[in-house]
């Protein structure tokens, strides 16, 4: 069980994890060791969510959910398998958490006027500076 938020938990029966090659540094160690980690979770499937919280986890976190609503994180900074597996897992947790807070509420406030006049001089300002650099021919020719 992942513990998401207070009321909220995913049992590990809705997670998917594979192990494959990691690359990078590591010698003949990463040629032989499926030590990359691959947490996949079905957010459209998924028992534990409610009907709100998947089009959320689905909206905030677009570029990890796949177009069939499947949400990946991959792990791979260890050269432990059971060390990427947890890493996954708490990442996982993290991006749910920050995906399922509720945003913030904004305030409109209203433009002080004095910003509202310095923006509109400012405006004919560079106005006035287009507009002298316009080629105009002389009267006299």
């Amino acid at each position: 069980m992942i513990r998401i938020l207070p009321g909220l938990s995913i049992p590990e029966e809705e997670l998917t994890f594979t192990a494959s090659r990691s690359g990078g540094p590591g010698g003949q160690n990463v040629n032989k060791v499926n030590s990359r980690v691959t947490l996949r979770f079905d957010v459209g499937a998924s028992r534990s969510l409610s009907h709100e919280q998947k089009r959320r986890v689905i909206s905030k976190l677009a570029t990890r959910v796949s177009g069939e609503g499947v949400m990946r994180v991959v792990a791979r900074s260890s050269r432990s398998q059971a060390v990427n597996r947890d890493a996954a897992e708490e990442r996982f947790a993290e991006l749910l958490r920050i995906a399922l807070a509720p945003s913030k509420l904004r305030i409109k406030t209203a433009l002080p006027a004095a910003k509202r006049r310095s923006r509109v001089e400012e405006k004919r300002h560079h106005s006035e500076i287009k507009r002298d650099r316009v080629w105009k021919p002389d009267p006299e020719e």
